[in-house]
């Protein structure tokens, strides 16, 4: 099949208004970084599972390449297509119904094109809460947050995207439609084919619907931010946390003394919290069940703990919603700082959380040695997730002569080394084709090459994400 006729029949299926032209398409074919600019033969949205069925399976006949894009929020170029004549970028945008929620068994079914934080609206419309939470809920998609197996900030407590999710709705690369949407909480006949699908970005079928895990609304929220002696310190304090109140913390966030000062110098409406400047900082949240005043008082008798004790130097509790939204900005913004101090090299790293410390001392040294540079440090210190971002010294626009990748390297080698994940929450697409292939074991990358090939023999699926076509040769 010719790719003009098979672009005129998706056409037929979704009509003028399912395919997008010029300045309606171009945004979507930029990447939220900036990183790269895309190309395609077409931009479609279907409507519905049918459409979006329908449009794969000419796809596949025509092998004509599909690059699924939910709210085009990542940053490894995941989303993005590359060929202008031989691939779709296929949006789901329009595919936004919440399908149905379920109070009793506390699930919702949702359609990929819902947005996040219209998806935590309405289980919250019903009071339930849908945990996962990031700072780009206001436009990221539930079909992306599931590709890309989101974390974001309540990992701690309630786990990924891949734990949230209890069914799913596939079109495979036949056009075929996995249904596995009962939302049961036990199904134990043989394989769960549907968790493949979870951090595969796409590149094995295109999530069309979920079913998802649902939670009683909290009755009540505490936020303290707290100064501590050293990152020891603030694993101390959230071990201490945990266990005093019955491992009600739902967010625990590092903050590095210089990332706070990008923050406070590019961001405005915002204050240095406390009155002395210290290296590290802990953002503690906890919600649950008790008492507003039950909570305040776990994270006092915390406080006084640790300062009695020296795990921590300083602290401010919320004592309004409008206070914990300040607090929480100083987190939720270091990227957007970053952005406007200048370039910089950054790294979505995950580490053994006791091995943290060690880390962080050891990664310092070793990359002073490769070349001059600053750091900024922050992330989600609960499960071993740290943002650890370079930039080059003061009055240098970028790093030279290779230096970036060089330091790059050394980062990644030491994370390895140790046990580490050179990709916590970001994902692969293309930006991290190279890491994948040289950090992941052998026997793992040639199981994901044959799943990979076996779902999706005619290569239609995201074309070149995860892997690059050297990697799929024999």
């Amino acid at each position: 099949m010719e790719i003009a006729g098979a672009l005129e029949r998706i056409e037929a299926i979704v009509g003028p208004r399912g395919m997008l032209r010029d300045d309606a398409a171009e945004p979507l074919l930029q990447d939220e970084r900036g990183l790269y600019a895309g190309a395609a033969a077409a931009v479609v949205q279907p409507v519905s599972t049918a459409e979006c069925a329908a449009i794969v399976e000419i796809c596949n006949e025509a092998r004509l390449g599909i690059v699924p894009q939910g709210g085009n929020t990542g940053y490894c170029g995941g989303a993005t297509p590359f060929d202008g004549e031989r691939q779709i970028l296929l949006s789901l945008a329009r595919m936004n119904r919440v399908r149905a929620i379920d109070p009793v068994g506390y699930t919702m079914t949702v359609e990929a094109g819902v947005i996040l934080a219209d998806a935590q609206a309405a289980a919250e419309a019903e009071g339930l809460l849908f945990p996962l939470s990031m700072g780009s809920e206001g436009s990221c998609q539930i079909g992306g947050n599931l590709s890309t197996n989101a974390g974001g900030l309540n990992v701690l407590r309630y786990g990924t995207a891949r734990e949230l999710v209890l069914g799913l709705e596939v079109v495979l690369p036949s056009g075929e439609v996995l249904s596995e949407l009962k939302g049961l909480r036990k199904d134990n006949t043989g394989y769960a084919v549907e968790s493949l699908f979870l951090g595969a970005e796409g590149t094995l079928g295109v999530i069309t619907a979920a079913v998802l895990k649902l939670l009683p609304l909290p009755r009540s929220r505490q936020t303290v931010w707290l100064a501590v002696p050293s990152v020891g310190a603030a694993l101390d304090v959230l071990g201490i946390a945990r266990r005093q109140s019955g491992d009600q913390v739902v967010a625990a966030e590092y903050v590095s003394r210089a990332s706070l000062d990008l923050v406070l110098a590019h961001v405005t409406d915002v204050r240095d919290p406390l009155d002395n400047p210290y290296e590290h900082y802990l953002l503690l949240e906890l919600a649950g069940s008790l008492s507003d005043s039950a909570l305040r008082e776990i994270l006092e008798g915390l406080m006084e703990i640790g300062l009695t004790n020296s795990m921590i130097s300083d602290g401010v509790l919320a004592e309004t919603n409008a206070q914990r939204d300040a607090l929480w900005r100083l987190r939720e913004t270091i990227p957007e700082a970053e952005r406007r101090e200048g370039r910089s090299v950054k790294h979505d790293i995950s580490v053994p959380i006791a091995a943290i410390p060690g880390f962080l001392a050891d990664a310092t040294g070793r990359l002073s040695s490769v070349a001059e540079h600053r750091l900024s440090v922050f992330g989600h210190i609960g499960d071993g997730n740290l943002h650890y971002n370079l930039m080059p010294p003061i009055g240098c626009d970028a790093f030279g002569d290779g230096r970036a990748g060089a330091l790059t390297q050394t980062l990644y080698d030491r994370v390895n080394a140790i046990g580490g994940s050179f990709s916590a929450e970001h994902g692969i697409g293309v930006f991290r084709r190279d890491e994948l292939r040289h950090y992941k074991s052998d026997t793992a990358f040639d199981l994901m090459r044959l799943i990979k090939n076996t779902l999706d023999p005619n290569g239609i699926m995201n074309p070149g994400k995860l892997f690059a076509d050297e990697d799929m040769r024999p």
